[in-house]
């Protein structure tokens, strides 16, 4: 290994003799340990730091080489050591995000709950990043913040259970409340600390006297912004000397023929041409096209045909009978660039990652948000854009059929992706253009007919949650995370853009609103939970 990796040594022990680079000891105390790094990355020669406590034993050398040729930008053992379901109040802000969600700590995954206490961090990640916020009374509050920051700026960060032999015998840990409210403080806006403390109290999760205290402490503070996305300027597209990769596209349709017939014509001019398209009509008989296959002859098109329209149930017999090594997924509505396929796969050799997934631009929407204009770790897993190593869905399993007619099948299936342990990398340059096709799709079955967008427009409108979103919520996450989900979307009931005078008007409608709002959710909930009886119904990929 020609890189320098320094060994930055925390605890009273002596440290070991280190082969890979200098040896730094250091105190663990938050502010301490900030002020020394930064006094150091003026001056280091490594282009790596190993930070590591002593109770921890001796780190292997040979261990931390084979981590370094691993994919990821920062890799920890956090979630051996205590960092799990960590901070509590984030539940209050972001209850069923996706990375909320910890994986099994056995596993090597996508985590952004690092542990400085074994933590490999490249030093050019500390340039463009920083490095831990003073603040912080505790080491472990103070990493919690440093991790989300990174992952949200697009850092890739893993855990990596065997970069420790195993964690010593402890008692729980658990943060102040003063940490937590500092990392909710630091990591979203104001507003959301204040939701936060409110709901926590209301909830008995902690004292109100505690509580106050903490929040004033909050409020002398003032909130840095973020740094820029995170860029690694040594990351470089691995090239190999293999045969072209199989792609199968997969593609769905109800009663979209223009729409399909402008896709396959884009998809005749890809860089990388498909092994095979294979198109699911799940439209009536009587409205049915019988020229697709004569018209695109030139292409590897094959149609199957479903009497009953089932998105689920399309794409899993779509996948069953792919050959490719590779899967697309793409809609019948979308527009495609001619090296969409060829962006993905670079996209996958570039980060050594086996899910690409895209963005998608829609017609009328306004401009992306943040933090889907940089490359990150995937939080997402676009049905409409987004490329798999078919070997994936071996592990994760198809589509669950609980979401056959109802909203949200892509994150359950990118959920059980992403909590197998892959990493999945978002790229907004592999971009397509989705036209919501005003009928087909979920519309068949009058899904989707009001969207967070629309909500946010619309005086009445109202983005209430679907039953199968509720019954994703219960598949993965805790009750306490469920209920708050269902009150943030109460709260956004009240949400429009524009002007005070429309923010006033809103909140008085959705007041008004309000008990039929409660009753709604009341019954869709009801139906969640009754779902979770007959189901998850998730066939495995055949041979």
């Amino acid at each position: 290994m020609d890189r320098q990796v320094d060994l930055i040594w925390m605890g009273e022990s002596a440290p070991p003799p280190w082969p890979l680079g200098e040896v730094r000891r250091v105190s663990s105390e938050p502010d301490g340990l900030c002020n020394f790094m930064v006094g150091a990355l003026e001056s280091t020669a490594a282009s790596a730091w190993l930070f590591w406590d002593s109770a921890l034993g001796n780190p292997d050398p040979g261990t931390i080489e084979k981590v370094l040729s691993l994919p990821g930008d920062v890799w920890h053992a956090g979630l051996l050591l205590g960092m799990d379901r960590k901070p509590a109040l984030f539940d209050f802000v972001s209850p069923t995000w996706m990375l909320n969600r910890d994986p099994d700590p056995l596993i090597e995954a996508t985590s952004w709950r690092l542990s400085l206490r074994a933590c490999l961090l490249p030093v050019e990640v500390v340039r463009q990043m920083g490095f831990l916020r003073v603040g912080f009374e505790t080491l472990e509050g103070a990493a919690l913040e440093m991790g989300h920051r990174y992952i949200r700026r697009g850092v890739l960060v893993r855990h990596i259970p065997w970069l420790i032999d195993w964690p010593p015998v402890e008692e729980p840990m658990s943060l102040p409340i003063e940490e937590q409210l500092w990392f909710i403080y630091y990591r979203a806006r104001r507003m959301w600390s204040r939701w936060a403390l409110m709901r926590a109290i209301l909830s008995g999760t902690v004292n109100p006297f505690d509580a106050v205290g903490a929040w004033r402490e909050v409020c002398r503070s003032v909130r840095s912004a973020d740094p820029p996305p995170y860029v690694d300027p040594a990351r470089e597209i691995i090239t190999t000397g293999d045969q072209p990769p199989r792609v199968s596209i997969i593609i769905p349709t109800i009663d979209r023929y223009p729409y399909l017939r402008t896709l396959l014509d884009q998809l005749r001019g890809q860089t990388i041409q498909p092994q095979e398209i294979i198109v699911i009509d799940q439209t009536p008989k009587d409205r049915r096209d019988m020229t697709l296959e004569a018209d695109f002859a030139d292409l590897p098109l094959r149609l199957l045909t479903l009497e009953q329209a089932g998105q689920c149930s399309s794409r899993n017999a779509g996948l069953q009978s792919a050959s490719g090594d590779y899967i697309l997924f793409i809609d019948d509505d979308d527009e495609v660039p001619l090296d969409l396929i060829e962006g993905h796969l670079e996209n996958m050799r570039r980060f050594d990652t086996p899910v690409s997934c895209g963005t998608a631009h829609e017609v009328s929407a306004g401009p992306l948000p943040e933090d889907f204009t940089y490359i990150r770790a995937s939080d997402i897993f676009p049905t409409n854009n987004a490329l798999i190593r078919r070997e994936v869905l071996r592990g994760s399993g198809l589509f669950d059929l609980a979401y056959e007619r109802g909203a949200r099948a892509d994150g359950d299936i990118g959920m059980r992706i992403y909590l197998s342990g892959q990493l999945m990398v978002y790229n907004p340059e592999i971009s397509v253009l989705h036209h919501h096709a005003p009928r087909g799709g979920l519309r068949t079955h009058k899904a989707r007919a009001i969207t967070y967008g629309s909500s946010r427009n619309s005086l009445t409108a109202r983005h209430l949650p679907a039953v199968t979103e509720i019954y994703l919520a219960y598949r993965y996450f805790m009750p306490r995370q469920v209920r708050e989900m269902l009150w943030l979307r109460i709260f956004g009931t009240f949400s429009i853009r524009g002007g005070w005078g429309r923010k006033l008007l809103k909140a008085l409608i959705s007041l008004c609103l309000l008990p039929d709002t409660l009753w709604r959710i009341h019954l869709r909930h009801r139906k969640a939970r009754l779902m979770l009886r007959d189901y998850p119904q998730i066939p495995r990929l055949e041979e």
